[in-house]
């Protein structure tokens, strides 16, 4: 039991660095221009829209995480 636990730690901090690797590697870069006084808060809504993405698609592949190792545990 204890080794699927450590997985699943172990893919959750995984997960979390790739994530803010990715969010300021790439989206810090992005900026939006020709709408004027606009442009931040365009950009801003991209970001932001972006990000809520990607944790919602962090959450959910944790949850599989989870599922998969408790099914594991309890076949054995």
């Amino acid at each position: 039991m204890k080794s699927g636990l450590y997985g699943f730690l172990f893919g959750m901090w995984i997960l979390i660095l790739l994530g803010g690797g990715i969010l300021v590697t790439i989206l810090g870069p992005i900026s939006i221009s020709g709408f004027g006084q606009l442009d931040l808060f365009i950009s801003s809504i991209i970001k932001a829209i972006i990000a809520i993405v990607l944790v919602v698609v962090w959450i959910l592949i944790l949850a599989k995480l989870k599922n998969w190792i408790f099914r594991k545990e309890i076949k054995s």
